[in-house]
């Protein structure tokens, strides 16, 4: 039988985690995935025995983005008419839906949380991650920028423009500090540590989880982060017109995925091009 791309459970009460499960693909967000993961998401936000949902990825990283090899994606999240720039808006809905949301959402984040999983990683509410873990955006090297703009919202203008400007990752120690992540933990300790945090939230009603989570939000949306990540979405879309952009696109056919990421990435020395 083939594997489940997500794994849900309830490790503790109240608590439900959902694992994504495509460890050879270092959990890729393709189609299936995205589509289970958002129905698991919304059926957990409405079960009014669960305070709590937990995002982790199942073998060695949390997610290294969008499954760039699953042949063209399609509007899995939100229906959405494909016109120019399609693609951001509609992630973009989706991450937002996560934050509308009553229940906390955690990320549990270890190894690589790349491109597309760090979207998912901001759009929960609560952030930890390993210490080793490596987080960063690298297709703003010759892609686009990002389809939702965290940056300079999760880490203030300067550190922020440092990542976009040259799609280099953190770590997690580095993460925390800078205000991506609450907290860094060894990665043997991650799971434990993720729970006892889950286990606290579980001692408030869930009506009030919801106001406190809501008025979180609120305040971030009266300084603009909704209608900024918003016209970041619309700056990717532009991407996607840009000269170097096309000729990175045109060499995923030439080349295939793996040859055209390792190009991207050599003169760096980074990602796909280590040991890691």
């Amino acid at each position: 039988m083939t594997e489940p791309v997500l794994l849900i459970d309830e490790p503790l009460s109240k608590v439900r985690r959902l694992t994504l499960n495509r460890p050879q693909k270092r959990n890729a967000l393709n189609d299936e995935l995205r589509g289970s993961l958002f129905d698991a998401i919304r059926e957990a936000d409405r079960d009014p025995d669960i305070s709590v949902i937990i995002i982790r990825g199942g073998g060695p990283c949390f997610s290294a983005g969008y499954d760039l090899s699953a042949g063209g994606n399609n509007g899995v999240e939100r229906s959405i008419a494909k016109v120019d720039g399609w693609w951001s808006r509609h992630v973009v809905n989706n991450w937002f839906e996560m934050w509308d949301m009553a229940t906390p959402i955690i990320a549990q984040v270890h190894g690589y949380c790349l491109a597309g999983g760090t979207e998912l990683a901001t759009a929960c509410d609560l952030v930890y991650v390993a210490e080793d873990a490596a987080i960063g955006y690298p297709p703003v090297r010759l892609m686009s920028p990002p389809d939702m703009q965290w940056q300079t919202w999760m880490m203030g203008l300067r550190h922020g423009m440092e990542a976009l400007l040259t799609g280099d990752s953190m770590t997690g120690i580095e993460a925390a500090e800078r205000g991506f992540a609450n907290r860094a933990h060894p990665l043997d300790e991650l799971d434990d540590a993720v729970l006892a945090v889950a286990e606290r939230i579980t001692k408030v009603p869930l009506d009030l989880l919801a106001l406190n989570k809501r008025s979180a939000h609120r305040a971030m949306e009266a300084m603009g982060i909704r209608h900024g990540i918003r016209n970041g979405a619309d700056i990717q879309a532009m991407g996607f017109h840009q000269p170097a952009s096309q000729e990175y696109m045109k060499s995923f056919k030439e080349k295939g995925v793996s040859a055209a990421l390792s190009d991207r990435d050599r003169q760096f020395g980074d990602y796909r091009e280590t040991d890691r």
